[in-house]
């Protein structure tokens, strides 16, 4: 497990002028551990080919050597140990469009039909059915694959999470879409170049943008910077977002503005093409997975509050999980455009995906190869609470957990208590934590005792629990802990502004609840140059703290940084150019 935190670091245009742009960060040597063993052999580039002779001459794709450690991780370790087995929707059938590996299969699952080229789209449960947002265009194009940039968005609804998906509506140009219902009340239906916002999820739709506010960080030169962003709703309605470069943004509502607050990518540091972010929240953390599409593997990772990761280790997922029960194996080419469907506790149930049977760039106009969107059931983690107030972390000679009974799930009953495992995930992950010593009952839940060497440390914001059914199948869940504060300020300070012999900085905070009295301190080669109280800010409140600069100031191309002190510190670098 690695943490990773943000720096931020910006490059002054002007002592004398407020302008920003430019400038690099990246997480600490700590996080490089097991993922910077992640290489690659092969390195990508190439223009988008109209033959499929090219497509042989020029792979998209490459082999990733996984970490050695990752040998040793037990089922349930890994994300991709949670897909279930598919569903059977009665429409498994060898007359259908694809390689040999993907014949036959359920063509009722997800959405298909052999006049278009499906990809993407993500499902809301939204009175009692269940409407999926995904984007097409025609099979038949000239462009094959590549004629995405021309896809249409359409609404499609289902009784069953599952499929078959009957479309109802276009909704309008747009590809990747993502469709999230704000708190108070509007749809928005967000594409890589702009978003629909409706009232209701039947509509109807007005085409809009969402605006974006970089805050003086520097904007990637990838034109796609803030293509595919995922989002995620925070307890008070404010909005999480995450780019497709691996910045966390912030929104007050999820339709006015999205500030950024890092710099620096929040995604693994091992070599890979990232993309195809998702985030989601539930009761006890966020839950991002990214795609490494060229290496064609996924990571996981989790966070208390957004800004700061955990990498999880093991796969996320990889072509290979789409199995039938009956064990017929859908061989798809790769898998992407993840999204997740949440239950009523923001717990995944099930994921979507865009597959594709053979490289994009073999995919041509009128032949035997297309994509299509998938759902693939989850295994739904169990909902857990540690019991007592008393901190879990160092040594603590036992812990007593809640397994709460749920509509289909009977702790008593189902729960093989002594297979059971909880403590940090980077020891139950492998097979080691605490051991269940003690149950009994809780009402209808389950009371369980754990003793022995959970691994919790000051790092740890939850624990795992790992571990069997009555019936043999795997069980897990995750609990927050207690003395853990899982709500808190995010104080972000903007580049500050030079004027003679003082200075300004906004200082802003983009947590939930309000920040205490702060201290904002300015260095310059290491020295302390100004220093001055922040004051208390109300969620999305904002300050401009002025300050005396006691020496020399800045000049042309020395690093100046914003140093903001409460219980943490965020550094934030900012370099004057020569």
């Amino acid at each position: 497990m690695q943490r990773i935190r943000i720096l931020i670091t910006l490059v002054v245009m002007s002592v004398l002028h407020p302008n920003v742009v430019g400038a690099q960060s990246g997480p600490p040597a700590a996080a490089r551990d097991s993922a910077a063993a992640f290489v690659t052999d092969q390195k990508e580039k190439v223009p988008v080919p109209d033959l499929r002779k090219s497509a042989k001459k020029r792979a998209s794709s490459v082999e990733r050597t996984r970490p050695a450690e990752w040998a040793g991780l037990v089922c349930g370790g890994r994300f991709m140990d949670l897909f279930e087995p598919m569903p059977d929707l009665g429409g498994m059938t060898s007359d259908t469009w694809g390689v040999e590996g993907v014949v036959p299969r359920d063509v009722n699952n997800g959405i298909e039909d052999p006049k278009w080229s499906y990809w993407g789209g993500n499902t809301l449960h939204v009175d009692g059915k269940y409407h999926l947002f995904v984007c097409r265009w025609p099979e038949n194009d000239p462009r094959g694959h590549f004629a995405y940039p021309d896809s249409v968005i359409v609404h499609a609804v289902c009784d069953r999470p599952y499929g078959p998906f009957r479309v109802v509506r276009e909704i309008g140009a747009g590809h990747n879409p993502t469709c999230y219902q704000t708190d108070n009340g509007p749809f928005v239906l967000y594409h890589t170049t702009g978003c629909y916002i409706a009232d209701s999820i039947d509509g109807p739709w007005t085409a809009s943008k969402l605006t974006y506010d970089s805050r003086d960080r520097p904007n990637t030169k990838s034109v796609n910077y803030l293509h595919n962003n995922t989002f995620a709703k925070r307890e008070d309605g404010s909005f999480f977002m995450l780019n497709r470069k691996g910045q966390a943004w912030f929104s007050k509502d999820g339709i006015s503005p999205f500030f950024r607050v890092t710099e620096g990518i929040v995604y693994p540091p091992a070599e890979g093409r990232y993309e195809d972010p998702v985030v989601w929240r539930d009761e006890v953390q966020y839950h991002l997975i990214v795609n490494d599409w060229q290496g064609r593997i996924a990571w996981y990772q989790r966070s208390k509050d957004g800004v700061n990761w955990t990498v999880e280790p093991g796969e996320a997922y990889q072509p290979g999980i789409a199995v039938h029960a009956s064990g017929v194996k859908e061989d798809w080419y790769k898998y992407e455009r993840i999204r997740i469907l949440q239950d009523d506790h923001g717990r995944a149930i099930a994921a979507n995906f865009a597959v594709i049977d053979f490289d994009k760039r073999g995919d041509l106009p009128n032949d035997s190869h297309s994509s299509k969107l998938i759902v693939l059931p989850l295994t739904v983690p169990r909902r857990l609470t540690v019991l007592g107030e008393k901190s879990v972390i160092g040594n603590t000679d036992s812990i007593r957990m809640r397994i709460h009974a749920e509509s289909g799930f009977d702790p008593h009953s189902d729960v093989d208590v002594q297979s059971l495992r909880f403590g940090a995930s980077d020891e139950v992950n492998f097979g080691r934590g605490c051991r269940a010593v003690k149950f009994e009952e809780g009402g209808d839940d389950l009371i369980v005792t754990f003793a022995g060497d959970s691994g919790f440390t000051s790092e740890n914001f939850a624990g795992k629990l790992l571990g069997k059914t009555t019936a043999g199948e795997l069980m897990f869940g995750w609990s927050r802990l207690p003395g853990v504060h899982y709500i808190e300020p995010i104080l972000s300070a903007r580049a500050p502004v030079f004027h003679d012999n003082t200075a300004s900085v906004k200082i802003e905070n983009f947590g939930q609840v309000a920040s205490p009295v702060a201290k904002v301190t300015l260095l310059v080669r290491g020295n302390v140059i100004a220093s001055e109280t922040v004051p208390a800010l109300d969620p999305f409140g904002e300050a401009i703290v002025r300050l005396q600069v006691a020496r020399e100031r800045p000049r042309r191309g020395d690093e100046v940084t914003v140093r903001i002190e409460r219980n943490e510190v965020e550094l934030s670098s900012f370099a004057l150019p020569q």
